[in-house]
């Protein structure tokens, strides 16, 4: 059963339409799967087509697929996303500008993201301004947004998700999954490892905020956070099923996310942490971290943080009605001493002193990330806001 089947099966009896505007034929997660994007174009009729990469990952995928789809007489042309003068590229608006004045210049009718994460967001949102379609390549097994139709973007210094559009098909090459770095595997292992806090925290706003839940989405994304943990040892081998699993987990949060049309599934206050970082180290200048590496460490301190406030029963937990079922809520969250083995294991930091969060940075961050996205109740915002104190 491909994974698409699977996902169809899940949500039998969810909105026929709605499922179906998610659908993401073909999704292949398979080796060689690189070797059918050609033919993908080909039988779409594309006569122009724009790859987008980096340096690193024009070598690994960019450069093989631009010379097939050459090869298919399908004109074709590569832009190289250019990194920032800290060396990293960064989802802002100078990539995004960069990536459309190519889009106009070469009349592409469809972009092709080949890397992780950070490219997709560009080539999403890039893609989905010139109203144009993109298919996903991915190059690591690094984040659950390669299918997501918001992009989180930099916009002078401050990270905010825009509506931009997911890919209309994914090919999944375990070949090239395979050989990723350690760090970019372990990363997308911390991505998934985040939905055990993003899980409570969307139980506890629909308990404690009244915000919407879905009992199905819930179920997808736990269903595969637990394939993970369950093959944690496959994973950190970087064996192909390991590999497979990892990446189909990630894939499936993503679908999860679009089934429900918003992030509480995969995002809480783990997500809050991490993009708070990443705005601060912005700001400092600093050089980027892996999002997934963020996640992984900061789903670790609000296990901690969420333990001792059950522990402590405080107001945002004991002062709701539904008190004894939070509490059972953050039990069923594994302790932070758990999570730490586990990104460990698989070659991730599992401390903000291995990911290189100082000790300043973190304080603060546990008390203003929520700030973050404001529009979510998470038990963070609730006991910062003074519900807990």
């Amino acid at each position: 059963m491909t994974l698409m089947e699977k996902f169809k099966l899940a949500v039998a009896g969810y909105d026929a339409a709605t499922v179906q505007s998610i659908v993401i034929e073909p999704l292949l997660i398979e080796r060689g799967a690189t070797g059918q994007v050609a033919p993908y174009l080909q039988k779409k009729g594309y006569r122009n087509v724009l790859i987008v990469s980096d340096s690193i990952t024009y070598e690994i995928t960019g450069k093989k697929l631009e010379e097939a789809i050459a090869a298919s007489d399908i004109s074709v042309k590569a832009t190289l996303i250019k990194p920032d003068k800290q060396g990293d590229v960064i989802a802002d608006e100078v990539s995004i500008v960069q990536l459309l004045l190519d889009i106009q210049h070469y009349a592409a009718e469809v972009v092709i993201a080949a890397g992780s994460g950070t490219l997709h967001d560009i080539t999403r949102y890039a893609a989905y301004t010139a109203g144009i379609p993109f298919v996903s390549v991915p190059t690591a097994p690094s984040v659950d947004g390669f299918n997501s139709k918001g992009a989180p973007i930099i916009i002078r210094g401050e990270k905010i998700t825009i509506a931009a559009i997911g890919p209309d098909a994914i090919f999944a090459d375990l070949d090239v999954l395979t050989q990723a770095p350690v760090p970019m595997v372990a990363a997308g292992f911390g991505d998934m490892l985040g939905k055990y806090t993003s899980l409570f925290d969307w139980s506890y706003g629909s308990l404690a905020g009244d915000e919407a839940y879905s009992d199905i989405v819930a179920t997808i994304t736990r269903d595969a956070l637990m394939q993970c943990v369950e093959n944690v040892e496959l994973i950190a081998s970087r064996s192909e099923e390991g590999i497979r699993v990892l990446i189909s987990a990630l894939i499936e949060s993503g679908l999860a996310m679009l089934l429900f049309g918003q992030s509480h599934s995969a995002s809480g206050a783990e997500h809050h942490l991490s993009h708070y970082w990443e705005m601060e180290y912005i700001r400092l200048g600093n050089r980027q971290l892996l999002h997934g590496a963020k996640v992984g460490v900061a789903c670790a301190e609000i296990s901690g943080l969420y333990h001792r406030l059950a522990a402590e029963q405080v107001s945002a937990i004991s002062g709701t009605e539904h008190a004894e079922r939070i509490s059972q809520l953050i039990a069923e969250i594994p302790n932070e001493e758990t999570i730490r083995g586990w990104l460990s294991l698989v070659g991730g930091p599992s401390t903000t002193a291995e990911l290189g969060v100082s000790d300043e940075l973190l304080a603060r961050s546990l008390s203003q990330a929520h700030l973050v996205r404001p529009n979510r109740y998470t038990l963070l915002r609730a006991y910062n806001e003074g519900a807990g104190k």
